[in-house]
């Protein structure tokens, strides 16, 4: 095995730029481009060796699609709400001529147009650039696209439509799915809009594994989640609202933090899956109700909410420690573990001039709030030397 470089001089500026285009696609809320997708779809299967499907139909979200995928697959035992009605999904079938037949769809072919290309492109990239120039790309061009959408984004999607679906058999649609504008967590790393970002060596193995992948990157390029059959191929629209907070993490404190056009929704307060009626119950939340909240990601939820500071102040709160850094609280709930501040106030070094107040959570086993302060910036308290205010 040959082991090549990547191309020095325009290697950073190549590979940031792409990785910023496919968090973009990622996160793209734009109507889909249902005529590059359909032509993708047909690009993918016929890159892989399979027929193009005789028709391409279209939902507004990924629940639909799966519901979609299970009636035209035959799998039964829809659970709930997804099988309170199909007369939406018949109807759209009807609609754009595919008979609402189950077992009409055919086969699944997803590891055949998507499994085995992405195996092979990487493996053939992974061969000509060697190991080091391997995890030199994927750091560069894949890893924060990958904690940007599969994480943050593919991920809470997936794990909430398993709670809509539950089990086998109509759970098993979401095996045959692909992420379409959610895959760009991988997708990124073969895009070779700039091939001088590699070295002579490895161009060619880049370029051919790029056009092994060229179906599935038009897809994601243009439109959300898909289902491929080998008569039939389910697509998806992108949703139309998405908010997230300033790590990247689902949320919204007034609504779904991602929304679709028929109304499928996911209610995210900083990544963690809340409740529907949860923005509703914040607005009369008291010290009573945080303290009696038996989930501890709810009542996170509820304490952030109320305040850290008004909470300390109003409750049983204990003041463990005090430093140059802040003071450090614990406050007690139950025989669940403690919740942990640090309280640290704006400009209260050198200058004692008044400032503003932050609430810092850190681990419960915290015993000063200079060690506290630390952990945030992945430190250990006697690392931990800030700069002093004169």
């Amino acid at each position: 095995m040959t082991v090549v470089e990547l191309a020095e001089a325009p290697v950073e500026h190549h590979l940031g730029a792409a990785a910023a285009k496919w968090i973009a696609i990622g996160l793209s809320t734009a109507r889909a481009d249902r005529d590059a997708a359909a032509e993708a779809v047909r690009t993918a299967y016929v890159s892989a060796g399979v027929p193009p499907p005789a028709r391409v139909v279209w939902f507004d979200s990924p629940l639909a699609g799966a519901r979609a995928a299970a009636l035209l697959t035959g799998r039964r035992g829809l659970p709930g709400e997804v099988s309170a009605s199909t007369d939406d999904i018949t109807e759209a079938l009807h609609a754009q001529g595919c008979p609402p037949t189950p077992g009409s769809a055919g086969v699944a072919v997803r590891a055949t147009i998507a499994t085995a290309p992405w195996t092979a492109a990487r493996d053939q990239v992974h061969a000509a650039l060697g190991p080091d120039a391997w995890a030199r790309l994927w750091s560069a061009c894949g890893a924060g696209v990958w904690r940007a959408i599969t994480d943050r984004l593919a991920t809470p999607v997936r794990m909430h439509l398993r709670r809509w679906f539950g089990g086998e058999p109509a759970g098993g649609v979401l095996v045959d799915a692909i992420g379409g504008q959610h895959d760009a967590g991988w997708l990124a790393m073969f895009d070779v809009a700039e091939p001088s970002t590699f070295a002579s060596a490895a161009g060619p193995a880049v370029m051919r594994a790029a056009q092994r992948l060229a179906g599935l990157g038009g897809v994601a390029r243009s439109a959300g989640w898909w289902w491929p059959y080998a008569r039939v191929a389910i697509l998806t629209e992108r949703p139309v609202a998405l908010h997230r907070d300033n790590r990247g993490w689902l949320h919204a404190v007034d609504g779904p933090a991602l929304r679709y056009g028929d109304g499928f929704a996911l209610h995210s307060w900083h990544g963690a899956p809340i409740p529907p009626d949860l923005v509703d119950r914040l607005a009369g939340v008291t010290r009573i109700r945080v303290a009696s909240e038996p989930d501890a990601a709810l009542r996170r939820v509820l304490l952030e909410h109320y305040g850290y500071e008004r909470y300390v102040r109003d409750t049983n709160a204990q003041r463990l420690a005090a430093d140059e850094c802040g003071v450090l609280w614990r406050l007690p709930f139950g025989d669940d573990e403690p919740v942990v501040l640090v309280e640290v106030v704006d400009g209260a070094g050198g200058s004692g001039a008044a400032g503003r107040t932050h609430w810092l959570r850190v681990p419960p086993q915290t015993r000063t709030p200079r060690e506290g302060i630390a952990w945030t910036f992945g430190l250990a308290a006697e690392h931990y030397a800030p700069l002093v205010e004169t």
